[in-house]
């Protein structure tokens, strides 16, 4: 049975997600590429009773592709073709009721919009679910090409990536991509071209060891699993998990059933506890949140770390994941996922450990039908082991991302940049001898 499960594991695991640590001494056009004839608006998305900031909430224009997100404050940035700029804007954030703005009310800088928390009536929460929140499971992602976008299509997303040594940001990796996604009936992979990318790190805080987040764009990509199941519900998988449903809410005004799943005591490689949002009536997984149960961190190391010192012990201590659905037309696809990784290093003879984290997400922001099946050639295409910190070229242009849509930057990143940037300039000016250290 153990031999069973660890093949399983090996197999169907996030293996994507690899951390690579080196020693370093101490001493095309984008397909949906937008005209520069846009207007630029910016603010933040918070609670109407407590003004707390309301994080990963969707904002999209009406009749059109293009969205983004809010960021972990709950700030928005979001640029508005010229041809758009009488239209309207939903917003929409789970448990909440959607809100509709005209785009001709906002400001161009600081709004505010307040959110109203759903209140279910007692009646509505004990509303009559399935017995099985097992089968429910089953039947959301069997009927996959029912409710989600069964064409071809060409998406652009934004990546972003970040390493952290505690709470410091000492890394900071982003790009813009386009995603020719298959259907989602089909087992066909989608392809992935990057457009542009863009780094600025700090190696002085990454004490002897250089991180490197091995498979870019797909670690996002893959936890779409309704396109992935296998990635973390297999035929096989689902008999170790426990499923169980929680109390029902709603998103843009759907009943929503939350169902917990967690693995079963008896199964003893590390597999994913969490919750999934699906639909009441459509049955169609509209969010995932959940995270790797990590029982055993010889085998959680096994499964995320490629490379490490000798003199040091690697494992991670916190492994979790979100993914986020958006529908147009009745059809839903894949709108934002995160993944977050935090681990130690024990290193030889030192008395205090090394705390990281890595994380990454992507949005979608645009996207339109790939009625040709026009997909890249392999070798303009991005590969699953590709490190994008490798490919980006920094942080120099402010005009890098023109009229792309971006996730807005925490203020914490901003702050890193810019000391970051500060430091290259004093190292550079010193290598020129244009100054004195």
């Amino acid at each position: 049975m153990k031999k069973e499960q660890s093949i399983i594991l090996r197999r169907y695991s996030y293996s994507i997600l690899l951390i690579t640590f080196l020693f370093f001494g101490t001493g095309g056009n984008l397909v949906l590429a937008q005209t520069s004839n846009f207007t630029e608006y910016s603010g933040e998305i918070l609670d109407s009773s407590n003004n707390k900031p309301l994080v990963f909430a969707t904002l999209s224009i009406d009749g059109t592709n293009v969205s983004t997100i809010t960021n972990s404050e709950g700030e928005f940035a979001l640029k508005v073709p010229k041809v758009n700029i009488n239209g309207s804007l939903t917003i929409a954030f789970l448990g909440y009721k959607t809100r509709r703005i005209e785009i001709a009310q906002l400001k161009k800088e600081k709004n505010k919009i307040l959110m109203d928390e759903f209140v279910m009536a007692l009646s509505e929460a004990r509303i009559d679910a399935p017995n099985d929140a097992k089968a429910l499971v089953i039947e959301t992602l069997d009927k996959r090409g029912e409710n989600y976008l069964n064409e071809n299509t060409v998406m652009t997303a934004f990546y972003r990536e970040t390493i952290k040594k505690r709470r410091a940001n000492v890394s900071l990796s982003e790009a813009v991509v386009n995603i020719y996604k298959a259907p989602y009936s089909s087992n066909k992979k989608d392809a992935l071209e990057l457009y542009k990318a863009r780094k600025s790190t700090d190696y002085s805080k990454l004490d002897t060891v250089a991180l490197k987040l091995q498979g870019g764009p797909f670690n996002t990509l893959f936890v779409d699993m309704v396109k992935y199941p296998d990635y973390i519900f297999t035929p096989e998988t689902l008999t170790y998990y426990n499923f169980s449903f929680d109390s029902s809410t709603r998103v843009n005004n759907q009943l929503i059933y939350v169902i917990n799943f967690s693995q079963k005591p008896e199964i003893v490689n590390p597999l994913y506890t969490g919750k999934l949002y699906i639909d009441a009536e459509n049955k169609i997984l509209t969010s995932a949140i959940y995270s790797l149960n990590i029982t055993d961190r010889r085998l959680a190391a096994q499964m995320f770390v490629r490379r490490k010192p000798r003199n040091a012990e690697v494992w991670p201590t916190e492994v979790s994941y979100r993914v986020d659905y958006r529908e147009k037309n009745g059809k839903w696809y894949y709108g934002y996922s995160n993944v977050l990784l935090e681990f130690k290093i024990d290193w030889d003879k030192r008395l205090f450990n090394s705390v990281y984290s890595m994380s990454c997400e992507m949005a979608i922001t645009n996207w339109e039908p790939n009625i040709d099946n026009v997909i890249p050639r392999s070798k303009n295409r991005i590969k699953t082991s590709i490190i994008l910190s490798d490919e980006a070229i920094g942080f120099a242009d402010p005009n890098f991302w023109g009229a792309y849509n971006i996730i807005e930057p925490e203020k914490s990143i901003e702050s890193a940049i810019r000391k970051i940037q500060r430091q290259l300039r004093r190292d550079k000016s010193y290598t020129d001898g244009t100054s004195k250290p």
